[in-house]
């Protein structure tokens, strides 16, 4: 395999390519494809066809060019004119062996692109899907906005891809026009950032989908970007490159335009995260889809523009790990079950993380479940106070069997309100441990 030089930068910085024309159309007289999408923690995930594997992606404003990522030894998909390649991204980590592929083809109901670049990250622990709870195969950014306007309704949960010459804007008096900018392929907002006790911060602003946060903001004292007092060190999310720790805070308020949202919830992620950026210019951070599902936004990069309109989700309050826990899927444990009768069955659903379960002439339910684990722990929060332990497997929540719930399901019991007290029962060492605590906000 021909080993080039190429560095691609996840999510921030990609170095230019000489490339072959390549973009997504729709039929000349199709004015738009309606795709729907599940959100999930934030993320727009959603259904795309690559060379003729069914696969999902996450809808990422943040990233340059399609990533492939998770493939299983059981999926079968075929890649076209490979090159290998270094990539790095954000984390602490080093960079990694990725493989560049050319044309490919990418489908989105009758959207096409038969040119597609995309890359493929070979790292088995680049895996979004154990956190997430769902399969996930890749990334999808900039070629899709490029070549469409792309309306996202975060409430419907679909997107729609208008094709640019058919496309007829419509003015709504709750919604407002701002301009970005396109930069390295990405779009940038202009904004405000409230601080307590400070002058308000005018931000320039990463608009970024993939970001499952609220707002980041880069550590700047010289600009009035300073850490609030009231912080606490967290885990922010996974990179291409590692980890991403830094300090989890909260502000008075963001402004983007007229908008404005009080009291947001903000992170200022270690610059260790950020080490092979060089040069991050007049960017100050970023605003990722805690904020952004709060509006339906119709983004059009070819006039250099945004719309936002505030949805139902504006006024809802933003979410924090009253806990302290980060979960994630581990593969799959046997539970048995004594049942009423025998229908001697095997039974599977259709979802990859979804139970098996085979009923035995005994009358127990002998069910093949996805396992979920203790991830990680913040220092001090309830859960690390009461005892819970990374690795620790999750049985129950508040005597709720946690089997038959999603992944997403099990954090929001775990981080309901606060003030709430929480019981979880857990397997450690084939044993079981109850613990018991109370959410608490540790911005009180």
């Amino acid at each position: 395999m021909k080993k080039n030089l190429h560095l691609l930068s996840f999510l921030f910085v990609l170095l230019p390519f000489l490339i072959l024309a390549q973009n997504f159309r729709l039929p000349s007289n199709q004015k738009f494809q309606k795709i729907n999408f599940e959100l999930i923690n934030n993320l727009m995930i959603i259904p795309i066809e690559v060379n003729g594997a069914d696969l999902k992606f996450v809808l990422d404003s943040g990233v340059s060019k399609p990533i492939l990522f998770n493939l299983s030894d059981t999926d079968s998909l075929q890649i076209n004119n490979v090159s290998e390649v270094t990539i790095r991204g954000l984390g602490d980590g080093e960079p990694m062996k990725a493989l560049s592929s050319m044309t490919n083809v990418f489908k989105l109901g009758k959207a096409r692109n038969y040119n597609q670049d995309l890359y493929v990250v070979l790292d088995k622990e680049i895996n979004f899907s154990t956190s997430l709870g769902i399969p996930v195969h890749g990334i999808l950014g900039y070629d899709l906005f490029r070549d469409f306007i792309v309306e996202v309704n975060y409430q419907a949960r679909h997107i729609k891809l208008y094709n640019p010459s058919l496309f007829n804007k419509k003015s709504h008096k709750r919604s407002q026009t701002l301009p970005i900018s396109i930069e390295n392929r990405k779009a940038y907002v202009k904004g405000t950032v409230l601080m307590k006790d400070k002058d308000d911060v005018p931000v320039k602003l990463l608009v970024d989908t993939g970001s499952s946060d609220a707002l980041w903001l880069f550590h700047a004292p010289e600009k009035g970007l300073e850490i609030p007092n009231k912080n606490y060190e967290d885990y922010l999310g996974r990179g291409l490159s590692g980890d991403i720790f830094g300090k989890r805070t909260k502000v008075r308020g963001i402004k983007i335009g007229d908008f404005e949202l009080k009291d947001a919830k903000a992170a200022f992620p270690y610059k260790e995260s950020f080490g092979f950026i060089k040069k991050l210019g007049d960017r100050n951070g970023s605003v990722g889809g805690e904020i952004l599902k709060r509006f339906n936004i119709i983004f059009d990069y070819g006039n250099n523009r945004v719309t936002f309109k505030k949805n139902g989700n504006f006024r809802a309050p933003f979410q924090y790990n009253l806990a302290g826990i980060a979960l994630q899927h581990n593969g799959l444990r046997y539970i048995a079950e004594s049942i009423a009768g025998f229908n001697g069955v095997v039974k599977k659903d259709d979802d990859s993380f979804g139970n098996v379960q085979i009923l035995l002439e005994n009358k127990t339910r002998l069910s093949l479940v996805p396992e979920i684990i203790v991830s990680g722990i913040r220092a001090g929060s309830p859960a690390a106070e009461a005892g819970l332990q990374e690795g620790d497997v999750i049985l129950a929540v508040n005597g709720k069997r946690i089997h038959k719930y999603k992944l997403q399901e099990v954090l929001k019991m775990l981080n309901d309100k606060e003030g709430k007290r929480v019981r979880v029962l857990i397997e450690r060492y084939n044993r079981d441990l109850l613990f018991s605590f109370v959410l608490k906000n540790v911005f009180d």
